[in-house]
């Protein structure tokens, strides 16, 4: 409870800009951390904690084991992050930024949403660690989940992050990445169509295909190298199967006036 109060101070704290010297209007940034006060206080405590915690995780060699090392420790810093999400002025906060990585490293996917869409929001920096953007990880993290052999993120939450990112700047790679995933978890419902199912969409097979060809030939536009020549035209099989089956079947007669 301390912790999550404390932490909400942040909001009392008023945000920065950055001035780019372009003569455009300056990007809004997150205040930096104060210097001074209960806030900065339990933030520096909370500092010590973490490079304790990723010191432990630097001696672990197997990536499994670090994720797992993490699900155990990111308990610690919920209320903090908790507290920091509720703030209405959140400062730059090194423990919430690094509590993002973690939630998407660990497939905290509620989390991770909520997180990255209050880093985006406040433009809260990524700890000088990382080299990628918020938005370029957010979206990278996301889309390797759903490209995973088996993978271990819903359509919904793919969906969500492409929504929360889609403004963002980073490679087109990276977004033809996540387009993939979210083409490749609508072909799965496609490949699994049931059209007796309650859960059936209104518009059918034909409806999963288009939406699902709509994000492969996206992929295809972001990056020629993406890998989704093949699901496309497989689609494209699919969908003139239909359209002919449509054609060929007999239509009912014209009832007399």
């Amino acid at each position: 409870h301390f912790q999550r109060v404390t932490a909400q101070q942040g909001g009392h704290v008023a945000l920065g800009t950055l001035h780019n010297g372009s003569g455009r209007s300056p990007a809004p940034i997150a205040a930096p951390m104060p210097a001074n006060g209960g806030l900065a206080s339990e933030y520096r405590m909370m500092l010590v904690q973490l490079g304790e915690d990723l010191r432990r995780l630097s001696n672990i060699q197997s990536v499994e084991k670090k994720i797992e090392t993490k699900r155990d420790m990111i308990a610690a810093y919920i209320p903090w992050v908790k507290g920091a999400m509720a703030a209405p002025k959140p400062v730059q906060d090194d423990i919430v930024t690094t509590m993002l990585v973690w939630s998407l490293d660990i497939g905290n996917w509620p989390l991770a949403l909520d997180l990255s869409a209050h880093v985006l929001r406040h433009h809260l920096a990524l700890p000088e660690r990382y080299t990628r953007t918020p938005g370029c990880l957010i979206a990278e993290q996301a889309a390797e989940a759903g490209l995973a052999p088996t993978p271990a993120i819903t359509l919904g939450d793919l969906q969500s992050f492409a929504d929360l990112t889609e403004v963002e700047d980073m490679p087109d790679q990276v977004r033809a990445k996540l387009q993939k995933a979210i083409g490749l978890a609508f072909k799965a419902r496609v490949d699994a169509f049931d059209p007796e199912a309650e859960s059936a969409p209104a518009g059918g097979k034909g409806a999963l295909i288009a939406v699902a060809l709509d994000a492969f030939t996206r992929a295809l536009e972001l990056d020629r190298s993406s890998g989704v020549k093949k699901a496309i035209e497989q689609l494209e099989r699919e969908a003139k199967k239909i359209t002919t089956t449509a054609l060929d079947s007999p239509q009912d007669p014209e009832p007399h006036p």
